[in-house]
């Protein structure tokens, strides 16, 4: 699917495409337009996204539904306790050639897939949830000291619910800073669980209908790389992430009070990707100051680690990053 020669795509093709995605994924999800919208971000930057929020939000249904969306290879890894790594990346098995000698062939795992659904992924202990690490940062598996290719387009997307903490694992920071946006998923309004009651009650199910494929999601991604950033916007989110900082001096009183470590350059990193995208998804071929604003807090917010004065007071790392965008100055 990806070996044919990927076509340029413009701006108003850009759009295009989008629209029709997310009007196939509203077919089967209602509401939840930011977390659409936060997921395709991700999807078309070839990064990864974590979804967290209660059971029976819909998570694991929206992915299903982009991934219908989507002309590429999906695969979903229910995590539970007793997986193991090789389960994941794959494992070496013996089988015999036509002369009857055992050799030694590669069985890929799931992971071999375009579209990876890791759902509830705080459930499996750490040495599993590593076996994604690799992947994830890398696009590569090694298994018996042999590497093996990740074919692109390659994102993982991952669910995990902030109640029932007896018996899960949460993830590492090292593992939390490898995606690019954490998305909230919130309760739906009554007028939508209205709506979802009449769509999910009936006889018949929507399904979103196939409308794009891997060529254009990486044609569209490179679309994204190339889109101009001003150097005044990156050296405001150069100036956002060090405020993220307590120690450093422009950090605001808040920071200074109530976080124990701020963003990595990777925040950074989804900050301007986030913005570029974002910019076409509104139909401009440049970066604005609102593009950033718009991303900051699906990609900081679990890269803000909240010393214990912060938890006791219950501040969010979402209040933190209000406080950041209003303080921070943009010029």
């Amino acid at each position: 699917m990806t070996d044919a020669p990927v076509t340029d795509i413009h701006v108003e093709e850009f759009s295009r495409i989008v629209r029709a995605i997310e009007a196939e994924v509203g077919r089967v999800i209602v509401g939840q337009r930011e977390v659409v919208r936060g997921v395709l971000i991700c999807v078309l930057a070839s990064r990864h996204a974590l979804l967290e929020g209660v059971p029976g939000l819909g998570k694991t249904m929206l992915i299903r539904a982009l991934a219908d969306a989507l002309d590429l290879k999906f695969a979903r890894i229910q995590f539970t306790p007793d997986l193991m790594p090789a389960d994941i990346t794959g494992t070496d098995i013996l089988e015999e050639d036509e002369s009857g000698r055992k050799v030694k062939l590669f069985q890929p795992g799931p992971v071999f897939a375009n579209l990876i659904l890791a759902d509830e992924i705080n459930r499996a202990t750490p040495k599993t949830q590593s076996a994604l690490l690799e992947a994830m940062q890398e696009q590569t598996v090694t298994v018996a000291n042999r590497s093996y290719r990740l074919e692109p387009p390659f994102f993982v997307l991952a669910t995990q619910n902030p109640l029932e903490m007896e018996g899960t694992y949460p993830l590492p920071e090292a593992q939390l800073d490898r995606f690019m946006f954490k998305v909230h998923v919130a309760y739906p309004s009554a007028a939508e669980l209205v709506s979802i009651l009449d769509r999910t009650t009936g006889a018949e199910i929507p399904a979103a209908r196939k409308v794009a494929d891997g060529r254009q999601i990486i044609a569209m991604g490179k679309l994204a790389l190339n889109t101009p950033v001003a150097s005044h916007v990156s050296e405001y989110v150069a100036r956002l992430i060090v405020a993220t900082h307590p120690e450093d001096d422009s950090a605001p009183p808040m920071v200074k009070n109530f976080v124990r470590y701020g963003a990595s350059p990777r925040g950074a990193q989804a900050l301007i990707i986030g913005g570029k995208i974002n910019a076409l998804l509104e139909g401009r071929y440049n970066v604005s100051f609102d593009d950033i604003q718009a991303v900051a807090a699906p990609a900081l917010r679990h890269r803000l680690l909240l010393n214990f004065e912060g938890l006791a007071e219950g501040i969010s790392a979402d209040d933190v990053i209000a406080e950041l965008l209003k303080q921070v100055e943009k010029a």
